[in-house]
């Protein structure tokens, strides 16, 4: 591709979620959250997917987030580095404990307050637009243990005081914020997406849907609040992408894939069209859900967002006979292995089609600007002989997601920019592993915990930085 398909100030940067990035867990007045419940090692999923309560920490675990790779020290380096590639915007969030310890509190920590402007202003120093997500995988704990997390009504009341405090404290400064990240997760992962853990005898789905109308109640007053503290401010919801294709032209494998694919766009045709949609009241029924609603939550409901964000690292695959031992573990998101498409070391699929596939599917179905706010690839990266990292694996991976972008685009689906996931290596969410790379700088520690942190420039650095240069134009 030789003249760029990008329109003129099209966004280009990267992405880190601060629950795997910024460490300093107890600093600041930080209070403890749901990721640093969560070790890394064997009980790990029992822990994310809520089936184990884990409300303190144990001696004899790890908790890669406690660190991460200290991002809350060495911002102004870090984004030093993202200036140098040539970043436009940098998608970060704000750890709501660091604003509100316990996140039940009724005036903010000012030390937080303090350590994200100084962060939002060293982007502005470099003219890069922060984009900021209000809660990416971490509750208070304290929220948590006293109330049930995203059970309880009174969870919007805390968001929502919390989300103004922040667009009042960093007005100016952010004009682009999403209020969940990939809410959808709160399905599949309900510890790590919303806080839920479920007692014996109830019906999760009851607990996991009434959880996601409070966050949805939360999320539209979160807009309403920000468009009135400043009508400039843009706000947008974030879904875990990935369109699921039937297995099979069997008929029953093409519903299979319709009703998954509904599974995961539930969140967004509620933030992005304002009102439930048709087929919630077939699946509540299905599943033994009754979803108690407050008289006013269908007028709020209204408050729908500007644009829509999303992730997308795999396309899925779906059947009627899927079940859990046919799907792959690779993913929270259970999906068949399809044989048509390579897979990464750790199992994802790789398909740029499919992200094409993908942006125009939603688009179709909101009629929404797009944002592709996570796009990378999980891979192990060793140094050579010259102590470089040639990752040419993953500037083949993004380059091929980079073209299937612009031919969107060209498709006419209007895209406000593109942030690549963990431009410099970090936690890894599914998994807890450093070893788990997706980063243009190497970051010098193991799954244990061990190294000096020190940031390398990989190959792919230097790759990406050219094609921000050209605005997408040279992508060789």
């Amino acid at each position: 591709m030789s003249d760029s398909t990008f329109p003129q100030g099209f966004l280009w940067g990267g992405a880190l979620a601060a629950n795997q990035a910024e460490g300093g867990y107890r600093e600041g007045g930080k209070g403890l959250t749901t990721v640093d419940m969560i070790p890394h090692g064997a009980n790990r999923m029992a822990v994310k997917l809520g089936l184990e309560k884990r409300f303190s920490l144990r001696d004899d675990e790890f908790y890669p987030s406690h660190d991460a790779i200290d991002f809350y020290h060495r911002y102004r380096d870090d984004i030093a580095l993202m200036a140098e590639m040539g970043f436009s915007v940098f998608r970060t969030s704000i750890a709501w404990s660091r604003i509100y310890p316990n996140g039940d509190e009724l005036t903010p920590n000012p030390e937080g307050i303090a350590f994200y402007r100084s962060l939002f202003e060293e982007c502005r120093k470099y003219g890069i637009e922060p984009l900021v997500t209000l809660c990416h995988f971490d509750v208070p704990m304290h929220l948590v243990t006293e109330y049930g997390s995203w059970r309880s009504r009174k969870m919007v009341e805390f968001f929502t005081r919390y989300a103004r405090t922040c667009f009042e404290a960093f007005d100016g400064l952010v004009k682009y914020w999403l209020t969940f990240n990939e809410i959808n997760i709160l399905l599949h992962s309900p510890f790590s997406g919303a806080g839920l853990v479920f007692e014996a005898g109830e019906n999760p789905e009851q607990v996991k849907y009434q959880a996601a109308h409070h966050e949805l109640v939360a999320s539209a007053l979160a807009t309403r609040i920000a468009h009135e503290v400043n009508p400039a401010n843009q706000v947008g919801c974030m879904l875990a992408g990935g369109n699921f294709y039937p297995w099979s032209s069997k008929p029953e494998d093409v519903w299979a894939a319709l009703e998954k694919d509904r599974e995961n766009l539930f969140f967004i045709d509620v933030q992005a069209r304002g009102a439930y949609p048709s087929y919630a009241a077939r699946v509540f029924r299905e599943k033994g859900v009754s979803i108690a609603m407050a008289p006013e939550d269908a007028d709020i409901l209204k408050h729908t967002v500007d644009f829509v964000s999303f992730s997308y690292y795999a396309s899925r695959c779906a059947s009627a006979d899927m079940n859990d031992n046919n799907s792959s573990a690779a993913n929270v998101v259970k999906s068949l292995a399809n044989p048509h498409v390579p897979r990464s070391d750790w199992g994802w699929g790789i398909d740029p089609l499919g992200l094409r596939i993908t942006m125009n599917m939603m688009y179709d179905r909101y009629q929404k600007p797009l944002f592709l706010v996570e796009n990378g690839l999980g891979a192990h990266d060793e140094f050579n002989a010259n102590g470089e990292i040639e990752d040419d694996y993953r500037i083949s991976y993004l380059r091929e997601h980079i073209r299937a972008m612009a031919d969107a685009i060209a498709d006419g689906v209007p895209v406000i920019g593109y942030t690549t996931w963990g431009c410099i290596d970090l936690v890894a969410a599914s998994t807890g592993e450093m070893s788990k790379r997706y980063g243009f700088v190497y970051v010098d520690r193991d799954d244990q915990g061990n190294g000096t942190l020190a940031r390398t420039r990989k190959k792919s650095f230097w790759w990406y930085k050219k094609v921000i240069a050209s605005n997408g134009g040279d992508l060789g």
